[in-house]
């Protein structure tokens, strides 16, 4: 059992301050994420050392163009994410607790060795969202740091600023999903808001962190030229023109088996639209 960071006790249990939703946990319950349990008083992080699946990747998977490219990476995840999209891709793993997936045992130091074992410069925390399993994810990177790794952050960026900033010294670069610029869309699909994402990709993009961003077009939702103006206006506004972004299409998965997939032509638009309001580098992905 190891106990986790950033809580506070309350009358009835604790209340956790990893993320923007401080989820207040009861004795014997959890919070949104699935893998943080208060017990006796205390939270614990149940998914520490329970990786639910380990991978070798090209760096350009999480997706990353332009950090260390033509590379490959160990991909570590753990279950639990703090959002709900309704489209998850990898709802199976992120959905669920730690004791509804298959899990391997591994310690941080047991991690760090696999990579060098293995011969690749970089760990990339992938696949869910690693602020749920915070406490894991900074023992290995600590440790990855200072053995030379280069260290992936791969998330929604939905998370308070003192854990974010505690992770910063040994953080490399990060691939931040941007849902919509819309925080209704975030509410209502997604189960979170918007404004802490972008003041987390401010921080990291200050703290020196190579930035990469991507934006799932869903049809109908979120595609709209006017939505891809926005999110691109306000990368300029903040001087992000050369950070580069990422179009990824949608397909129905989980709980959204409507509409389509996204059309060709929308990628298309998208990328044209990004390179017109000053985006230097325009990927597509998932195509």
């Amino acid at each position: 059992m190891t106990e986790a960071r950033y809580y506070t006790a309350t009358d009835d249990g604790v209340r956790c301050g990893l993320c923007p939703h401080h989820c207040r946990i009861r004795e014997g319950g959890r919070g949104r994420c699935r893998s943080r349990e208060c017990r006796d008083g205390r939270l614990y992080a149940l998914s520490y050392g329970r990786p639910c699946a380990i991978a070798d990747d090209p760096v350009e998977k999480k997706p990353l163009n332009e950090f260390l490219p033509g590379t490959r990476c160990l991909s570590l995840s753990c279950t639990g994410c703090n959002l709900a999209c309704r489209w998850c891709q990898n709802s199976d793993i992120s959905q669920v607790a730690p004791e509804e997936a298959d899990a391997y045992s591994l310690t941080p130091e047991e991690v760090v060795e696999l990579c060098l074992r293995r011969g690749l410069p970089s760990i990339a925390y992938t696949y869910t969202e690693p602020f749920t399993w915070w406490e894991f994810m900074y023992d290995i990177a600590s440790l990855a740091h200072d053995k030379g790794l280069k260290n992936i952050l791969v998330s929604a960026g939905f998370a308070e600023r003192e854990p974010l900033r505690e992770l910063l010294p040994f953080l490399d670069a990060a691939n931040i999903d941007i849902k919509a610029m819309d925080d209704a869309f975030y509410r209502k699909y997604c189960g979170a808001s918007l404004a802490p994402v972008l003041e987390n990709i401010l921080m990291m993009r200050d703290a020196g962190v190579h930035i990469e961003i991507t934006n799932l077009l869903v049809p109908g939702l979120n595609d709209s030229e006017e939505q891809v103006a926005r999110l691109c206006g306000w990368m300029a506004e903040n001087g992000l023109q050369d950070v580069p972004l990422h179009f990824s299409r949608y397909f129905p998965r989980y709980q959204m088996q409507h509409p389509g997939p996204t059309p060709k032509a929308t990628l298309l638009a998208a990328r044209e639209t990004a390179l017109s309001l000053g985006i230097r580098s325009v990927y597509l992905g998932n195509l």
